[in-house]
C-alpha cells in the first residue's frame, strides 16, 4: 500500500492531528526497498506489516435491523487476520432478524474458515458481567445495555480488551461495497503502523460520498460532516488564535483507536459518540485543561485522516436522520469546558439553519460515560466467559 506521508501536523497540546493523507494505490506490489527521495513524500507499507497490524485488530460492526444482503457484505470485507465483532441490536420478537443476522455469520464463517463474534446488544449475560465489573453507566432502567451507537462501541471495546486486542475499528454497517470496508481496515492498519505513540486514533475521510436515491451524485461530504468540521475546528482556532480546517473527519463513523487510548476516554451516548471522542481527547490533552492521563500526555496523542479510493456509498436516510445524528453530535462541542461563545453562537446558527432547535434554544447535553478503564475486567471477564462459546459464530469450533 502507498500512501501520502504526513505533509502537515497541527498540534494542541499534546494532540497532533495530520493533515489529510489520500490513498496513493492499494497495493504496491512486492517488498522493496525504496528510494531516499521516494521516501520523502510516500509512505509505502508493506504487506507483512498491514498483516502484522490486522491480526491485533478488532473490528466492530454495529447492526440494527440491516438488510442481510448489505450485512454479509460488509463482514465479507473485512480482511481474514481481523477479529470481526459484531454488536447487534436487532429485532428478536416477531420476526427475529437477530437469529437471522447469527445464521448469515456462521454460514459465512463456515465457508471462509474464520471465527466471529456476535453479541446482542441487550444480552442479559453481558448487563451483568458490567454490573459485576463495576460498570452500570451504560446500563438502562430495566438493568440492560441502552439503545444507541455509543453504548454498543463501549460493549465492543470491553470484549476486545477482554481477549487482548491492541487495536479497535469500527465500520458502518449500511455499506454498499464490500471493497470499500477491506480499504477502511487497511487505513486503520497504515494509520497504526505510522504511530509514533501508542496513544492514536486513525479516522476515515471518504474520498466521495455518494447516496442512492433518484440518481447518484458523487458529493465529496456529507451535510453532516461539513457541519460539525466547522464547528469541530472553531473550538480549536480559539484556543490557538489561528484559523485551521484541520479536522476533517469530525463525525467520522468508520474510525479505529488503540485500546491504550479508548480506554481512557470518556464517551458520550448514541451519535454524539464521534464527536465527543474528538472532544475527549481536546480536552485531556490539549494543555488547557488539567491533562487527563499523564503517561498519554507524555508520549502525545497522534490522530491520523487518511482519504480513501473507494466511495462510501449508503442510502440517503434523509431529513430526520440528519437531524438526529448533527443535534448530538454538535451538542458535545456546545458542551464543552472547551467551547468559547463564539462557537457556541455557531453550533446554535448551524443547528437552527437545519431547523433542529430555534435560534432561542441550546442544543440538549448528550449523556456521558466514565472511560472504560474503571471496568474490573477481571470480574466482567469472569461473567463473559462462562457464556463466550455462544457468542462465536462457529460456536467455539
Amino acid at each position: 500500500m502507498r500512501i501520502e506521508a504526513p505533509r502537515y501536523t497541527e498540534r494542541f497540546g499534546a494532540v497532533r492531528i495530520n493533515e489529510v493523507q489520500k490513498v496513493l494505490e492499494l497495493d504496491s506490489g512486492r517488498a522493496r526497498k525504496m528510494s531516499l527521495h521516494e521516501n520523502i513524500a510516500v509512505r509505502k507499507i508493506e504487506e507483512d506489516t498491514l498483516k502484522d497490524f490486522e491480526e491485533k485488530l478488532a473490528i466492530v460492526i454495529p447492526v440494527r435491523n440491516e438488510k442481510l444482503k448489505l450485512f454479509e457484505g460488509v463482514i465479507s470485507g473485512v480482511p481474514h487476520e481481523c477479529l470481526t465483532i459484531v454488536i447487534s441490536n436487532s429485532d428478536t420478537e416477531k420476526v427475529d432478524r437477530f437469529r437471522m443476522e447469527k445464521d448469515t455469520l456462521k454460514q459465512y464463517c463456515h465457508f471462509t474458515r474464520r471465527n466471529a463474534l456476535i453479541i446482542h446488544q441487550k444480552d442479559p449475560v453481558v448487563a451483568r458481567a458490567l454490573e459485576a465489573g463495576g460498570y452500570t453507566d451504560i446500563l438502562d432502567e430495566d438493568g440492560l445495555v441502552r439503545n444507541g451507537k455509543a453504548e454498543g462501541m463501549l460493549l465492543a471495546m470491553m470484549i476486545s480488551m477482554m481477549v487482548k486486542k491492541q487495536f479497535i475499528g469500527f465500520i458502518d454497517a449500511d455499506n454498499f461495497f464490500p471493497g470499500s470496508v477491506w480499504e477502511y481496515v487497511r487505513c486503520y492498519a497504515a494509520g497504526f503502523s505510522m504511530a509514533q505513540s501508542q496513544y492514536s486514533m486513525v479516522r476515515v475521510v471518504w474520498r466521495y460520498k455518494p447516496k442512492a436515491s433518484a440518481g447518484m451524485h458523487f458529493r465529496k461530504w456529507g451535510r453532516v460532516s461539513e457541519i460539525t468540521n466547522k464547528c469541530m475546528n472553531s473550538l480549536i482556532s480559539v484556543k490557538t488564535g489561528f484559523d485551521t480546517e484541520i479536522i476533517k473527519t469530525g463525525n467520522a463513523g468508520e474510525h479505529a483507536i488503540s485500546l491504550k487510548l479508548a480506554e481512557i476516554l470518556p464517551y458520550a451516548s448514541g451519535y454524539a459518540v464521534e464527536p465527543q471522542e474528538f472532544v475527549a481527547i481536546f480536552e485531556g490533552f490539549g494543555g488547557v485543561l488539567p491533562l487527563s492521563h499523564q503517561t498519554g500526555a507524555k508520549q502525545g496523542v497522534e490522530v491520523f485522516q487518511i482519504e480513501t479510493r473507494n466511495p462510501h456509498l449508503h442510502e440517503d436516510r434523509g431529513t430526520d436522520h440528519l437531524q438526529g445524528m448533527l443535534v448530538p453530535g454538535l451538542g458535545a462541542i456546545y458542551h464543552s469546558k472547551l467551547c468559547d461563545s463564539d462557537t457556541k453562537q455557531l453550533v446554535i446558527n448551524e443547528l437552527a439553519h437545519q431547523k433542529a432547535i430555534q435560534l432561542e434554544e441550546e442544543p440538549t447535553k448528550p449523556r456521558t460515560y466514565r472511560p472504560p478503564k474503571v471496568l474490573n475486567l477481571k470480574k466482567f471477564a469472569a461473567v463473559v466467559e462462562e457464556h463466550m462459546a455462544s457468542y462465536y459464530a462457529l460456536n467455539g469450533q
